[in-house]
């Protein structure tokens, strides 16, 4: 039978899931991805040798134009960063992290504030309204904002990421009503997710929309993000870029130099205190990194 192509929308136990034609087919990968290391992913394009009408194998992965390791997805064109001021309350630093890690891909970072029927959204989303980036208020419990999300990442392929309880497949739910994902109450005693989503999958949201849902990241799962090399951070962070020229020293690292325009920055407010403290604790990580985990 011919190979035909397909997109991997949800890999779970070993079986990765293509759509293909208005049909899923439940495929395993050829041996040799364990030979030359490759893994697919979900968002991969690939192509399949079918076995039936449901059953088929993995053949090739064709070029990605980014993936990432955690989430485990590729293709992306952006991620919707899910945070919330209430039950938990997301430390800014996991969001810093991940949009770093994002803009590093070349993928576009939207952050959602989540739970606004609970408490005020703007101790986050003014961190990174300030920051430059594109900032959502929602609440999945009455809808508000929703509809402004589905304009922010309509046509396109996007990663729903956040700390486990904030909501990530509650607002999926309200995204894609038809396909409704369970989504468990949050704990009162530990302030966290019953981590419903346990693999990560693409769902059609129409218009040529499609969404992933991820498990979620937390503090303890950080070493799992892939390493940021020091050289590069500033760059990473585009509320720095306007102070950048303004250092007199040309390699400045922004930490504790005299005349950074960074630190400046800081002082006057014109950059919030925590994204320079996020980035004080990427750069030390990054000075421990070993030159082998910098390629």
């Amino acid at each position: 039978m011919e190979q035909i192509k397909g997109i991997i929308i949800k890999a779970l136990s070993g079986f990765y899931y293509v759509s293909s034609n208005d049909r899923i087919y439940e495929c395993r990968a050829r041996g040799k991805f364990r030979k030359t290391g490759e893994c697919p992913l979900v968002g991969d394009w690939v192509t399949i040798l079918p076995e039936g009408e449901e059953n088929g194998i993995v053949a090739s992965i064709l070029p990605r134009k980014n993936s990432f390791l955690r989430p485990a997805v590729a293709n992306l064109d952006a991620i919707v960063i899910l945070a919330s001021c209430s039950i938990p309350v997301t430390e800014p630093f996991l969001i810093d992290r991940m949009t770093a890690i994002a803009i590093r891909q070349g993928v576009y970072p939207v952050i959602c504030v989540n739970k606004t029927d609970l408490s005020a959204p703007e101790p986050l989303a003014d961190i990174y309204r300030i920051a430059g980036f594109s900032v959502v208020c929602t609440s999945a419990e009455t809808g508000e904002g929703i509809e402004t999300l589905r304009s922010m990442i309509r046509g396109k392929t996007v990663a729903f990421t956040g700390n486990s309880g904030v909501g990530k497949s509650a607002i999926l739910s309200r995204l894609c009503p038809a396909r409704l994902i369970e989504t468990g109450e949050v704990s009162q005693k530990l302030g966290r997710g019953r981590h419903t989503t346990r693999h990560v999958e693409l769902y059609p949201l129409g218009e040529e929309t499609y969404a992933a849902d991820t498990p979620g990241f937390s503090s303890f799962d950080l070493e799992q993000m892939e390493a940021i090399p020091k050289e590069e951070l500033e760059s990473l962070f585009p509320d720095f870029h306007p102070y950048l020229g303004r250092c007199r020293f040309p390699d400045c690292s922004h930490r504790k130099e005299p005349d950074c325009g960074v630190l400046e920055a800081v002082r006057n407010g014109q950059i919030c205190l925590s994204r320079h403290k996020s980035y004080l604790r990427l750069y030390e990580a990054a000075m421990q990194l070993k030159p082998w985990e910098q390629k």
